[in-house]
Order: C-alpha cells, then sequence, then structure tokens
C-alpha cells in the first residue's frame, strides 16, 4: 500500500507569551509546548480527585462499543451520568455497570449551560477544578471564545475534522496521539462539512479513498503537562493512548463579527466563507438548467477563476520566513 508522508511535530520548550507570539504563531503550524506552567492539576487531578471535586452534576456523555467513534455516522450513543460516575467509567477498561457492553468507551466533551447558545467554560460548569488549571496567557482575554473539558478512555479516537479558530490542547493527564493535515490537503481528506470521511486514517480503505495518501500526515504524542497549539484549519485526529483528561482552550483569532454569534461549539465557517459557499451552491444549481457539455465546461472556467483569486502559493513566502526566522537552539525541532 502506498504510505503518506509523514512528518514529526516539533517540540518546543522554554515558551513563554513573548516567544509564542513573536516565533510560533506566525509560522500557523502545529506545535508541542513543553514545559508551560499549567497549575496544580498536573499533580491533582486523579481519578479520585476529579471525582470527589467535580461532584455528582449530570453531564452528557458519547458511549461506544467500538473505540474509533464516527460523528458521520454515529456509531455511538449518547447518555447522562453524574461526573464522579463517568470519571470512574472512563478510567476502567471493563465495567460492572454499562449501557451497551462491558467494554464500551467514553468521551466526554463538556457543554454550556444553555448548549444552545452558550461556549463550554470551564470556570462555569467545573469552577472547583477550574482553580487547578491555568489558562496560558498566549491571547488577549477579550479574544476568549471556549475552554472544552474533555476526557476519554484509553483507546478512545476521535474523528478527523477541523475548527475556525486557533486552539491549544492542553494534555493534563494520561498520553494522547494527534495526528493533523494540513489545510493544503483538504481536497484530499474526502471531507462532508468539517468532516473527514476517512475513519481508519491508519489502515484507510483506498479503495474507497485513494486520494487519501497525498495528505501528508503531521504526528505527535502528548505526555502530561504538553500543549499543542492547532492553527484554524488545520485537521486533527486523537488517540487516547491512556485514560485521559485534557482541557481546550479555543480563542478568536480574526475580527469577532467574523464568526456566527449563535455557534456555540466555534466550528461553523465564518460568516464571509459561509456566505460565499451559499452562493456557489447558487452558482451550480444555475448551471444545472444547462446541458452536460455546457456544465463541464463552464464549471472548468469557474475552477479556474476560483483558483486564481483564492489559492495562496507561499512556497517562496515559507522558505523567505523560515530564512529569517531560525529558531535558536531552546526552540530547535525535537522528535514529536
Amino acid at each position: 500500500m502506498e504510505l503518506q508522508e509523514k512528518e514529526s511535530v516539533p517540540v518546543i520548550t522554554e515558551v513563554d507569551r513573548d516567544v509564542f507570539l513573536r516565533d510560533v504563531y506566525p509560522q500557523r503550524r502545529p506545535a508541542v509546548l513543553r514545559g508551560v506552567s499549567l497549575g496544580p492539576c498536573l499533580q491533582k487531578w486523579t481519578v479520585d480527585y476529579l471525582g470527589q471535586t467535580g461532584g455528582s452534576r449530570e453531564v452528557k456523555i458519547h458511549v461506544s462499543t467500538v473505540p474509533q467513534m464516527d460523528f458521520l455516522h454515529k456509531n455511538f450513543v449518547y447518555r447522562t451520568l453524574p461526573f464522579n460516575e463517568f470519571v470512574k467509567r472512563a478510567s476502567e477498561t471493563k465495567h460492572a455497570d454499562f449501557f451497551l457492553c462491558e467494554d464500551e468507551s467514553y468521551y466526554l466533551r463538556s457543554l454550556g449551560e444553555d448548549v444552545r447558545k452558550e461556549p463550554a467554560d470551564l470556570r462555569k460548569q467545573f469552577p472547583d477544578l477550574s482553580q487547578d488549571f491555568h489558562v496560558p496567557p498566549f491571547f488577549e482575554c477579550d479574544q476568549f471564545f471556549s475552554s472544552v473539558f474533555r476526557i476519554s478512555s484509553c483507546a478512545l479516537q476521535l474523528w478527523t475534522h477541523y475548527d475556525v479558530m486557533d486552539n491549544l490542547l492542553a494534555q493534563v493527564t494520561g498520553r494522547k496521539r494527534v495526528v493533523l493535515y494540513s489545510p493544503r490537503d483538504a481536497l484530499h481528506l474526502y471531507l462532508s462539512g468539517d468532516k473527514s470521511e476517512v475513519l481508519d486514517i491508519d489502515n484507510p480503505d483506498l479503495t474507497r479513498f485513494p486520494d487519501f495518501v497525498k495528505a501528508k500526515r503531521y504526528e505527535c504524542v502528548l505526555e502530561p503537562g504538553d500543549l499543542l497549539f492547532i492553527p484554524a484549519l488545520w485537521f486533527h485526529n486523537t488517540l487516547a493512548l491512556q485514560f485521559g483528561v485534557g482541557v481546550n482552550v479555543f480563542w478568536r483569532h480574526l475580527p469577532a463579527d467574523s464568526y456566527d454569534k449563535k455557534d456555540p461549539y466555534g466550528n461553523k465557517d465564518p460568516v464571509a466563507a459561509g456566505r460565499a459557499l451559499q452562493a456557489l451552491e447558487r452558482a451550480l444549481n444555475a448551471l444545472d438548467q444547462l446541458p452536460a457539455d455546457y456544465r463541464d465546461f463552464y464549471g472548468r472556467r469557474m475552477t479556474q477563476r476560483i483558483q486564481k483569486r483564492t489559492f495562496h502559493d507561499d512556497t517562496m513566502e515559507t522558505d523567505e520566513r523560515d530564512s529569517k526566522n531560525t529558531l535558536p537552539s531552546s526552540l530547535s525541532d525535537k522528535p514529536g
């Protein structure tokens, strides 16, 4: 089988706000940030402590009979559990109490109080636990959008998708593998909305997805205390190598009015992009009124105009930027 080109995500140490904003953020590429202070959560967040401190408030969770969750085809069910019971079950490999089967997998993505209107905020949903977690000061306070509590069973794998905001994935406990794909490889990922149809990225069905091998794979393993910077539009797929707890922090890096105000999850396309996609759909519907050979001809002309207006070849720009921004020794690439 043809193999994808692979590259390790660089691991960067000694990162503070100035270093992040000067040397990491402008690159618009994923980076593992190691040694950033996340607070006492690294020592405190054991299974017992989480259960006792988080309490018995009910949480909505994903439950699946298989560890490879598929959001497009919904191979899981939603259930509700007290938070302390959920943490206990998620940390187990076999369950005395279960919904579907004794080795079912669990996943929590915390939600806002009003799930239709409010983004998740660790400070509001879990105020006591939030005191243990320090949000890295890598963006302005008014740019903050959400802090999402994530807890998953060992071996749980989440579908490949992109977000429209920049975010930091803080791995507090457990180890997690993250595979990423550049926005430039979107055409090779067989998208349905913001998600890839290729569920098994390690053993893809190349009969159904032959171009998937053309997408370059970036990979890292997050250790407890690591931060992964995931720039907006970068696709990512996570695999829990152990029972793990993390926090995703999203922020608005575009002007606030660029985003849909009715989007509590932060994954709707920017307003201008949404309008453009709707206009494209109207244009395609108009072409449907023509015979096939005319649709083909004008479709090719439209494709050419889109490429000329929007495709951005930054090969030269990247080379110049890399030559100017040679990282100091403390920021040198290390295996992910």
